[in-house]
């Protein structure tokens, strides 16, 4: 559905071995460039037994009591996260096992601040905003974000709600970092609505309408403009 074709991303995605990733980290501060590695392997039985011990080891008894205390649905799956210092390209927790991590991050109010991606486009779920130097002309509103930063150490574990933006940096000068997450799904759908509906509940109704245009124009470029047909001169009018 995408057809984004004149869009270049900013990172590529290559599937290695981990001792080819760690040689090439190495070759890479070695060479003390701009050029970042990042890995993301999903942990299950294809890891080796070495790191599934490890995991094993995790607190199970606590991460199981915050689930069903906050209602949570299922654990979908866990991620191994590799970086370098700089920046991470990508709800949950994460689960740091080495070095230290900077954590930017603001709740789900600020969407118009924050100017995400169309939900076709490659990024969807991503910022348009270089969050270093951000184009104020293009996106005024970034102006109005307020967030909050934490900076996690070894055996933190942070908590990152649904529909919450972050923006994470592993450390200047902090060498390699080692992270855990764990994704689990939302609580099951309440058997009675509330009014009015929460930010996050707004949000995922945006990303429906906007899926189901793209799919019904069967052109992801045609949403933007039906939608401003939709409310020119028609939702921007008071008319109580």
């Amino acid at each position: 559905m995408s057809n984004f074709e004149n869009f270049v991303p900013k990172s590529q995605r290559t599937e290695m071995k981990f001792s080819e990733f760690v040689d090439k980290m190495h070759r890479m501060e070695e060479m003390r460039g701009e050029e970042r590695v990042y890995l993301q392997q999903t942990l299950n039985d294809t890891v080796g037994k070495k790191i599934v011990v490890d995991f094993l080891g995790f607190n199970w008894n606590w991460i199981n009591k915050q689930q069903a205390k906050r209602n949570w649905g299922q654990l979908t799956s866990n991620l191994l996260l590799i970086g370098m210092e700089g920046k991470d390209l990508n709800r949950s927790h994460f689960s740091l096992v080495l070095k230290h991590l900077s954590y930017y991050w603001c709740n789900v109010t600020p969407f118009e601040c924050l100017y995400p991606y169309p939900v076709h486009h490659p990024c969807d779920r991503q910022s348009q905003v270089d969050f270093d130097n951000p184009d104020y002309e293009r996106f005024p509103n970034f102006k109005n974000v307020v967030g909050y930063e934490a900076v996690v150490g070894p055996g933190d574990v942070l908590y990152i709600p649904m529909y919450w933006w972050h923006h994470i940096e592993s450390l200047l000068n902090g060498g390699v970092t080692i992270t855990v997450n764990f994704w689990y799904k939302g609580a099951p759908t309440p058997k009675r609505i509330e009014y009015p509906l929460r930010a996050h509940q707004k949000v995922a109704i945006m990303r429906n309408i906007e899926k189901m245009l793209g799919e019904a124009l069967g052109d992801p470029h045609e949403v933007g403009p039906l939608l401003k047909t939709m409310i020119k001169g028609r939702y921007e009018q008071d008319h109580s």
